[in-house]
């Protein structure tokens, strides 16, 4: 028995703590632990799953290029959108945060009701759809998808998505995807990045550009503030290639000043040197 449990420790360091660091995770910043929320159910979707999806379109805008952060207009379908309210309406419950020790509900730093959905088929091919979008990375694995509803009032405070906890494996994107959006506010805000020149292009159809107008001499504006729009998706990179993890992406759910908002959110994970 003794040789057994000594055969048993290398698998406990090497492998154990660095799956369950991925999945349950750690604030990266102490002045960040209490508003960062890893308790993953990871569904591994192999590229070759059996699966046969409507065809669907959508557009695309760069936003930046380092980190990469993009807007996809028209990611979800309406009927999508429909079928992801009705299979979670069943499902919510109330948002969390974890410190790493302890789990509980912090309305203060996180505000909202959260939805772990059922893998049917128009949820695996929003999943496909998402690896699609990514390269069908082989070694890129999508977590189990869940739904975030918020009304008024509700918000989540500035957070990362990745953890680094693990060395070996993290978040390494993250879609923001719009399922319903009734409301004023609510926008999803990026205060590391740098709005882009508003004076030409759609820009202002898809950001808050109300704090720029007028100030088009004064030089680049730091901070974005996507709009949340039925069906529309902001992705982004959370690592980059070396593996570190980008302070760009420090991001926040504002509050809902009316009306209300339902996310949903796709978090791809894989080994840290894949960006």
């Amino acid at each position: 028995m003794l040789g057994y449990a000594l055969a048993l420790i290398p698998l406990y360091f090497f492998i154990y703590l660095p799956v369950s660091s991925m999945l349950h995770g750690t604030a990266q910043n102490p002045s960040d632990r209490d508003i960062v929320n890893f308790n993953f159910n990871v569904s591994s979707i192999a590229s070759d799953e059996p699966l046969s999806c409507p065809p669907h379109s959508y557009t695309t805008h760069i936003l930046s290029h380092e980190p990469l952060i993009i807007y996809i207009e028209n990611f979800l379908s309406a009927d999508e959108s429909a079928h992801l309210l009705k299979i979670s309406e069943d499902k919510f419950e109330a948002s969390t945060v974890s410190t790493g020790t302890e789990t509980s509900v912090q309305k203060d730093i996180r505000f909202s009701e959260v939805a772990v959905i059922d893998r049917d088929d128009v949820v695996r091919c929003i999943e496909h759809r998402a690896r699609a979008f990514q390269g069908w990375n082989p070694d890129l694995h999508i977590e189990r998808l869940r739904t975030q509803r918020y009304a008024v009032g509700g918000h989540y405070k500035h957070h990362y998505d990745w953890s680094g906890a693990s060395r070996v494996a993290d978040r390494v994107s993250t879609f923001m995807v719009y399922v319903d959006a009734e409301c004023e506010g609510g926008g999803t805000n990026f205060p590391r990045i740098r709005m882009p020149d508003v004076k030409e292009g759609r820009w202002c159809e898809l950001l808050e550009c109300h704090e720029v107008a007028g100030n088009e001499n004064r030089g680049p504006k730091l901070g974005v503030t996507f709009k949340p729009i039925t069906g529309n998706a902001v992705f982004w990179h959370n690592l980059a290639a070396n593996g570190r993890g980008y302070e760009e992406t420090y991001h926040a759910g504002l509050p809902i000043l009316s009306g209300h908002k339902v996310g949903l959110n796709i978090w791809s994970w894989g080994s840290r040197r894949m960006g």
